[in-house]
């Protein structure tokens, strides 16, 4: 493949109340409820998306919020952890806000010297905030304005996952070999790789060595999924054929509304995804309304009004 993996689209993980879910991504750490809409596999549920303004590729957290589903194990063949960036300047401030928000966190040691505060939303994911020493380009990010985390505080987009793994070879040559990635560091059983392109968020995947681990399961709290962005369907067509003729089992391209999408298993055993950057999330909505109405693919138009009886009632936090 000429063609590389310049990051992260999105990072899509599985939650149990969907208004805890809100108040938590919203309400505390101030991303914008970007798209409210349906898991097009099972209607009667939610899919939130959750980033910047706009949804840029690279600050996509989505949800499969499922009302009682079971809590998942943690362990290998799963993203262990995912990372947004932050200011150096702004530990104090969130080790503050999420202190007085009852939220368990630590400051962990420092990372490749990058600073770490480890915390878990309602459901026992692992998030991390990273005070990245290399700022992603302002231009690649819209602040959401109406955040209730000042602008100075804003979290900026995804900055890296890590990926328990068995072993990690085989996957480091998926992500260099194919994607394009390069080693950039190593500590322990922890080897950093990250894209060239150092203007967008999310450009670095973590692969942790643990060989000791038992292999977990996914469930609520966990990720589902990882996405990587590439720029249109004609790139990624050739991403297909590229990773079928490496002996990978690929899906054939699904419509989501907002990109298409491919999936596949890496060696690891994570499910990883190619997603193309159009259409957007203005597809359906103006900037100004996202996230406002209940979205649903062409197809399920028919069926708004038993959808709509169907999912639980929510309320988007209050904002500034």
């Amino acid at each position: 493949m000429d063609n590389k993996i310049r990051g992260l689209h999105h990072v899509t993980a599985i939650a149990s109340d969907p208004q805890r879910n809100l108040d938590f991504y919203v309400g505390l750490l101030g991303l914008r409820f970007v798209k409210r809409t349906v898991n097009f596999d099972d209607p009667g549920s939610y899919h939130f998306y959750f980033g910047d303004r706009r949804g840029t590729p690279g600050t996509i957290l989505t949800f499969f919020p499922w009302p009682g589903a079971r809590r998942g194990i943690r362990g290998t063949g799963q993203i262990e952890a995912t990372a947004f960036a932050i200011s150096p300047d702004s530990i104090r401030y969130w080790l503050e806000r999420l202190k007085q928000q009852h939220v368990t966190a630590e400051r962990t040691s420092t990372r490749f010297g990058e600073e770490v505060i480890r915390l878990i939303d309602p459901d026992g994911l692992l998030i991390e905030l990273i005070a990245a020493a290399a700022g992603v380009s302002p231009a690649n990010i819209e602040p959401w304005p109406q955040s209730p985390v000042p602008a100075e505080h804003a979290i900026h987009g995804f900055h890296s996952v890590s990926a328990a793994l068995e072993g990690y070879e085989r996957t480091a040559r998926l992500v260099t070999e194919s994607f394009g990635y390069r080693l950039v560091d190593e500590s322990g059983n922890r080897f950093r790789f990250a894209s060239p392109d150092e203007s967008v968020p999310g450009r670095i995947i973590d692969l942790l060595c643990q060989p000791d681990t038992a292999v977990g399961r996914v469930a609520t709290g966990s990720v589902h999924h990882i996405a990587f962005r590439t720029k249109d369907e004609a790139e990624q067509l050739q991403w297909r054929k590229h990773l079928v003729d490496l002996g990978y089992n690929v899906t054939p391209v699904i419509d989501r509304t907002y990109f298409h999408s491919i999936y596949f298993r890496e060696p690891g055993g994570v499910l990883f995804e190619i997603a193309t950057d159009p259409p957007g999330f203005t597809f359906d909505e103006k900037v100004e309304e996202l996230g406002r109405h209940l979205c649903l693919p062409p197809w399920m138009e028919s069926s708004r009004s038993q959808i709509e009886e169907i999912l639980p009632r929510i309320e988007v936090p209050p904002t500034s």
